[in-house]
């Protein structure tokens, strides 16, 4: 389509989820702790790889198709997994197995609400081998979990749970309101290892370069990576929604991601048809227009970010990308002159082909 203030990181694209840039932490006392950059994707997982019949009133928006960096904090810690550990009288123990679960997110440690790792491991800090309370939000609900720490070293103590904190990478941008809302890759940002929603409690957006486009092929979809620096200076909005429908935030330096504001209505799902329509999408240092075809639309899917099949039908694209990317998350999509939706997924096998998302669907998460 991502932890130390990350600098000058180039931003690569695997298959497979859309996979977070992500720190993972093994909690414990007093040790250091190694930070693991992973690359970025916001395809999440499934066979194909994520690239109301009532309408909404006909709004006007600016169109994108350009990329922008991502910066996510969850909401709470996030808990990915439980280890064993060596205790210092060598026997082996994994205070948390069967106490957390993968996916819950730790709000207060003996009852004191922290926001993030930093927080989490300066209350951790402070233990002397007591029984621990954990609050964790489980399935929207605060459940409270004692857990006895281990010993691992004089005054040294672990808990053994892997935790994460934010998410980072790239995306594409949908559109824009008048109102300097904007939409963004049409679907949610999943976390690699819970395979859930990330809950999150903001997150900002930024300035990006693209430095190189990796061609697909059957079984394998290109990629696109680009480099993000994130800093005040590339700092171009805020993010404050992550839903099954894409990310929503707000846009300040409008002109700097959109330049002149051009507006185009868009489109309710009850008008849009199979065949021709076009794709916007960033190549070469510009915002271009590509042939698609829009082959199948479901106006009542199960699944809010597959209301369309489509198909790359553009020879240019088609020969330096093989179809769709990973990358491609949100590319607006236009027909009839109008905004009718944004590119979600790519078929593994055939990356010519993919799914859509209704412009009508994004525009209801603004609400």
């Amino acid at each position: 389509m991502w932890d130390k203030k990350l600098k000058n990181q180039t931003i690569k694209k695997k298959l497979s989820r859309w996979m977070t840039v992500v720190c993972s932490f093994l909690l414990a006392v007093g040790l250091g702790f190694s930070v693991g950059s992973a690359a970025a994707e916001y395809f999440p997982e499934s066979r194909e790889t994520q690239a109301q019949t009532k309408a909404v009133q006909t709004k006007k928006v600016s169109v994108g198709g350009m990329p922008a960096g991502i910066y996510m904090e969850t909401d709470g810690v996030l808990i990915l997994d439980t280890q064993q550990i060596k205790g210092i009288d060598g026997k082996m123990y994994e205070p948390a197995q069967g106490m957390v679960k993968s996916g819950d997110y730790i709000k207060a440690v003996n009852q004191k609400e922290i926001c993030g790792k930093k927080e989490l491991l300066k209350e951790l800090e402070k233990l002397s081998g007591e029984k621990v309370e954990l609050t964790v939000r489980r399935g929207g609900k605060l459940v409270k979990i004692a857990l006895q720490a281990v010993e691992t070293a004089a005054g040294e103590y672990k808990l053994g749970i892997w935790v994460r904190d934010n998410v980072q990478g790239l995306g594409t941008v949908t559109f824009l309101t008048e109102q300097n809302e904007f939409g963004a890759l049409g679907h949610g940002i999943h976390d690699t290892d819970t395979n859930g929603l990330m809950e999150i409690s903001g997150g900002k957006l930024y300035r990006t370069t693209i430095q190189n486009v990796v061609k697909g092929s059957s079984g394998n979809p290109g990629t696109m990576e680009g480099m993000i620096v994130y800093n005040r200076y590339n700092l171009l909005g805020t993010i404050e929604k992550n839903t099954d429908a894409g990310i929503y935030g707000r846009l300040d330096k409008t002109e700097e991601l959109f330049g002149k504001k051009e507006l185009v209505e868009t489109a309710a799902k009850e008008e849009i048809v199979t065949g021709p329509a076009k794709m916007r999408w960033f190549l070469e240092d510009e915002i271009r227009e590509f042939d698609i075809e829009v082959m199948k639309v479901d106006q009542e899917t199960a699944e809010i970010n597959k209301g369309m099949m489509i198909r790359v039908t553009d020879e240019e694209l088609l020969e330096k990308t093989g179809g769709i990317i990973q990358g491609m998350s949100g590319s607006p999509i236009l027909q009839n002159g109008k905004l009718i939706g944004a590119v979600t997924h790519v078929f593994v096998m055939d990356s010519t082909k993919g799914y859509g998302i209704f412009a009508e669907t994004m525009l209801e998460q603004l609400k």
